[in-house]
């Protein structure tokens, strides 16, 4: 049985299906690859003119390669707890310059396409309604801050810092990555990741005259290849894959250099150092006479491990997206998400609590209407009710 004050919101909400639809079609169309500053930036404004109309505070981080990360802060001077609960999320995606001409956002058989329309900016439009609500109707427990950020889809190399300050003052986070559909599901874990790159330095000769006088950037990589894949140890969640190998000058000349990336997937946080520690002694030891290499970290991923403090936030989200009339569990996923570094330094952290979506990252990317507003609304009543999160945690 719903409160008045949680019947308000939820009303709000349904009635605004129609507005969050116009918003979305607004931030999809507009072109905000990672590297494309001025695009995540003004795929940014329709979001701080919206937070602002609603009443909200709106401050910005900016930098200079990447897109300014978004802060929008509704007060609530009467709460006890003056912790902010955080609703997160970000605004750059995977695709390149152009493709919101080439696939402009559509609704067809139940589904809203386009390029970063699950992943997220569905989530995003879920936030900013959900805090216009408590703006219009009050009943925040605590001050709720919106928070958009806009390089997540390469490891957050400049807003990690400033995920890492909000978290640090925070109650908790929520991340509004794309929940799963058939049947609803959200996330409790995640993996970290490290992303990098070996670069080996040969010796070029000619293949045909001075192929002794050559040292082969190319063999020593392919050596190494099948040493850092036997890395990989399922039974504890660690992968490593090379994804991509670029190297050589013409195919008549000893390959002079050689680059590969690699990627590093592991669950538990103590893993990561020896994993790493492991693959640098496989790039650094070379095998062909004269080669030399080097590893360099470009970016990574904290992993999403359980807590007693989101456990309690699922509780209190499950129930009240039973309010509102759909089942939801949570899974195990090996992607990763800005929901590590939150979780990491401590602030209870539930993830994937978006719209319902599904083929994230590529042309057949959608999000299913039919979530939207259910997600938003479940997620405003677990806001609601987030003083039950701290009387589950004093039992744990």
């Amino acid at each position: 049985m719903l409160t008045e004050a949680e019947r308000k919101i939820v009303d709000w909400l349904a009635a605004r299906e129609g507005d969050m639809l116009a918003l979305l079609e607004t931030l999809v169309n507009v072109d905000s690859g990672t590297w494309d500053k001025a695009g995540v930036d003004a795929a940014g404004e329709p979001l701080k003119a919206f937070f602002e109309k609603a009443g909200m505070t709106v401050t910005t981080d900016p930098d200079a390669r990447f897109g300014e990360a978004i802060r929008a802060e509704l007060a609530q001077p009467m709460a006890n707890d003056r912790r902010p609960i955080i609703l997160m999320g970000h605004r750059d995606t995977v695709f390149p310059k152009g493709e919101p001409t080439r696939r402009p956002f559509r609704i067809e058989a139940g589904r809203a396409w386009g390029p970063g329309v699950a992943d997220m900016k569905s989530g995003l439009v879920m936030n900013a309604f959900v805090a216009a609500a408590f703006a219009a109707c009050g009943g925040h427990p605590a001050p709720i801050v919106a928070l958009v950020t806009s390089d997540e889809e390469i490891a957050s190399p400049f807003s990690r810092a400033v995920i890492e300050r909000e978290a640090r003052a925070a109650r908790c986070v929520f991340n509004s990555e794309p929940s799963r559909a058939g049947p609803h599901r959200i996330t409790k874990g995640r993996k970290g990741g490290v992303f990098m790159a070996m670069e080996v330095t040969g010796k070029a000769a000619h293949s045909g005259a001075n192929h002794d006088k050559g040292v082969s950037a190319i063999e020593e990589i392919a050596r190494k290849i099948p040493r850092i894949h036997a890395l990989t140890d399922y039974a504890r969640g660690i992968t490593l894959n090379v994804g991509t190998i670029h190297g050589g000058q013409t195919v008549n000349t000893v390959a002079p250099s050689c680059r590969a990336e690699i990627d590093l997937r592991y669950v538990k946080a103590e893993d990561r150092a020896p994993a790493i520690e492991a693959i640098r002694a496989i790039v650094e030891t070379c095998s062909v006479p004269g080669a030399s290499a080097r590893l360099t970290i470009s970016g990574e991923f904290l992993p999403l491990e359980e807590s007693a403090g989101g456990r309690a936030m699922f509780e209190t989200y499950r129930a009240a997206a039973r309010d509102m009339g759909f089942e939801v569990t949570a899974e195990f996923t090996g992607g990763c998400a800005d929901s590590g570094y939150t979780a990491a330094v401590g602030c209870p952290t539930l993830c994937s609590v978006g719209p319902a979506g599904g083929g994230g990252h590529t042309p057949e990317e959608f999000m299913e209407v039919a979530s939207l507003v259910p997600c938003a609304q479940a997620l405003a009543l677990s806001v609601m009710r987030l003083p039950g999160v701290a009387a589950e945690l004093a039992a744990a």
